[in-house]
């Protein structure tokens, strides 16, 4: 039930809790490779937690995690506000669909609000259904194009 699960902000000291955080977005993506492989070591956590762009919101039960966002500031330079993106978002299997999610991008809207923020937005697979029905329940959907651009060293290119 939700109000059992309580919401924490990262901070600095949270290495720990950001480590089962990315364990559990693994198990939650099926794609353990990616979260842990080459998981950042503590000191670029550290570095991250204490940024004032980086928001790492997650969901505690019984001191574990079962869910997470890790979340973006990004400054504008057209005016002074800012937006914020989700990156990633997921609740552990045996979680979903209890409110928690939805909990979760309630609290970052009013992280975002603190922080004079004008939008939150996130990006769905269009395969992802669950995903497509949470962010329509809670926002305006846009139908835009995602394009992946290779970085290319320069004295190679």
């Amino acid at each position: 039930m939700i109000s059992t699960i309580a919401i924490r902000q990262l901070s600095l000291g949270d290495a720990p809790l950001m480590d089962a955080m990315l364990a559990m977005f693994g198990d939650a993506f099926d794609d353990a490779a990616s979260y842990g492989s080459a998981r950042p070591g503590a000191v670029y956590q550290e570095r991250l937690l204490g940024s004032d762009n980086f928001i790492a919101l997650a969901a505690m039960k019984d001191n574990g995690v079962v869910g997470g966002i890790a979340a973006y500031e990004l400054q504008k330079f057209e005016q002074e506000r800012s937006e914020i993106y989700i990156y990633d978002l997921a609740i552990a299997l045996p979680f979903r669909r209890q409110g928690i999610a939805t909990a979760m991008i309630r609290e970052l809207q009013a992280i975002a609000s603190r922080r004079g923020a004008y939008v939150i937005y996130v990006q769905a697979d269009l395969v992802d259904n669950a995903a497509i029905a949470l962010y329509t329940k809670l926002g305006v959907r846009e139908d835009v194009l995602h394009f992946d651009i290779p970085v290319v060293d320069r004295a190679q290119a």
